[in-house]
This record gives C-alpha cells, structure tokens and sequence, in this order.
C-alpha cells in the first residue's frame, strides 16, 4: 500500500553512519569544505557548463509478481527524473511569481546503463526474486545476502533499488561519503514511475527526484529541525521550520520568512508529487560542486 504521506528515511540512514561508520563522518566533512570552497571558487560553475550523464542501474527485487514491475514503468521515472533535473517538467509553470528566477536546470542526464560492469550489453534492469515480503530502512535490499540485490560499483553507476518498503517509507538515498558497496537510492515499488503500479499521490516520479537530491547532497529545506534553527546550506531557499505535507496553499509563512513563505514547491521538501516542481539555482551549484567533489568519478562517464 502506497503511504499517504512522504517520509524519507535518508537523515536516518545519515545518522546510523555517523555512528557506524568512522570515515563516513570525515568524508561528509570534507565534502562541505570543499562545497564551500568550489561556490567560492567557480568550480560548481565550470561542472555547470555541459551536461553530465549519470549511468543508472535499476535493481528490481520483488517477491509478488505485481513487485516485479515493468521496463515500461521504469523508462517512466528515468524520464520523468531528466525532465525534473533539466527543468523541462511542464509544472514549473505553478511556481510562484517571486520564486521563478530561480528555477534551475542542472544539467544532469540520467540514463539507464548499456553496459553491465563486466562490459557486457545491458539495459540497464537487474531482477532479483526474494523471499522477504517487505524491506526497512538500511542495507538489507543492496545485499544479495541478505535478499536484496548487489550494488554495480557505485563509482560508475547511480544504483537504484526498487522494491516493497515498510514502515510507511517511499523511499531514502545514501549521502556522499558512505561505504561504496551501499551507495545509492531505494524508493518504493508504488512509488517509483508515473505509470504501471505508480499510485497517487506519489505517481509523478518525484520521490526519486527528492532521494537523488539527497544523493548529490541536498538537504531538506528545513535542515531537519523543528526550531527554525537548521538550514539546508543553500541560500536561496528561504529557512522554514519543518516538512510541508500534500498540497499546500501558497503562501505557508513559518519562520519570519513572509510575504512569500515557505518553499513548499521545492523538490526537498515532503509535498504531494503533484505539489513540487523546482530545484534552485542555489541547489543546483551544491549538486554541481557534488559531482566537482565527492562524485567527481561521473564527470568522465
């Protein structure tokens, strides 16, 4: 059952690895010091000026035969992905006045792998039978081991895993830094395409868009906090004090961020798929000093 409202356990995997895992802890460090020295620097700005295509592999572990979806539905959340990403999603025609100068293309491709890691022709799919009738939070899905499906080396290929999560959760992405054999992003089997078993409300693609986000390292824009005292490191992003949900009615003002309020539209934030629209230029410099960075390995793909 698709649940009615987003969550993303993304922060809560990024927790666990703090704890878990010493570098990952060093590597997040270094990778916003030297976010904040390619802003400074124009080094986001260089990745900026051509486009950059991400191999991807799409791991689909499925126990039902309805799990088991289709290559249609996934040519679907691939396409809907690059039209979120090139700022070609008709949608951004709803974005608010005060906020349409800053719609962003990032210029990042996203396409499914013709090559399998030992150099053989693929499309892409990889299609694991489990005997786990769901999966949570965690690693379990990325192992074969343990009824999931082994990651393609993360340094050449975007691994998605599509499968049956519980805990009401869409879906969640690793952060840059952490342990290659994990990286990637899962996302629900109902979630994940605009076609095919995709239910509403979460039926536009845009749950991978928000865990891909976190992947080239966006925060949410409340920087997952409750107070008003977190930030999600982007400037252009007003602060706001906690995740939107469905579809809000513009303007949302929390945090003293009136007249124009929150930024509900935003593809970090928790809204409907149908309520978010746009990545800001602020967004996209971060994701571009991402792959100047940490994820330098996909600018020679």
């Amino acid at each position: 059952m698709t649940p009615k409202r987003r969550q993303c356990a993304a922060m809560q995997e990024y927790e666990r690895l703090l704890e878990e895992q010493p570098s990952f802890r060093a590597n997040q460090q270094r990778a916003e010091d030297f976010t904040a020295r390619a802003v400074t620097s124009g080094e986001a700005g260089r990745v900026a000026r051509r486009l950059v295509t991400i191999p991807t592999v799409v791991h689909v572990v499925h126990d039902k035969p309805k799990e088991n979806i289709s290559d249609a539905q996934i040519r679907s959340q691939i396409a809907a992905l690059n039209m979120d990403f090139r700022a070609t999603n008709e949608d951004t025609a709803k974005v608010p006045d005060p906020w349409k100068g800053l719609v962003a293309d990032a210029k990042i491709k996203f396409q499914l792998a013709t090559k399998d890691p030992e150099g053989k022709r693929s499309n892409g799919i990889v299609r694991v039978q489990t005997d786990r009738t769901s999966f949570g939070a965690g690693d379990a899905v990325k192992r074969a081991s343990a009824g999931g499906s082994d990651a393609w080396p993360s340094r050449a290929y975007l691994n998605l895993w599509v499968c049956t999560l519980g805990g009401g959760l869409l879906g969640y992405a690793q952060f840059p830094g952490g342990p290659r054999a994990t990286d990637g992003v899962v996302v629900l089997n109902t979630a994940f395409g605009t076609e095919g078993t995709a239910a509403a409300p979460f039926d536009r693609g845009r749950t991978l868009t928000h865990e891909v986000g976190h992947w080239l390292n966006l925060r949410h824009i409340w920087g997952d906090t409750l107070d008003c005292s977190g930030g999600d490191r982007v400037p252009d992003t007003p602060n706001c004090k906690g995740p939107n949900m469905g579809k809000p009615t513009y303007p949302s003002v929390s945090c003293a961020n009136g007249p124009h309020g929150d930024m509900f539209m935003n593809y970090m934030d928790y809204v409907d798929d149908a309520a978010m629209f746009m990545f800001t230029a602020g967004q996209v410099e971060r994701m571009n000093a991402c792959l100047a960075g940490p994820r330098k390995s996909f600018l020679a793909a």
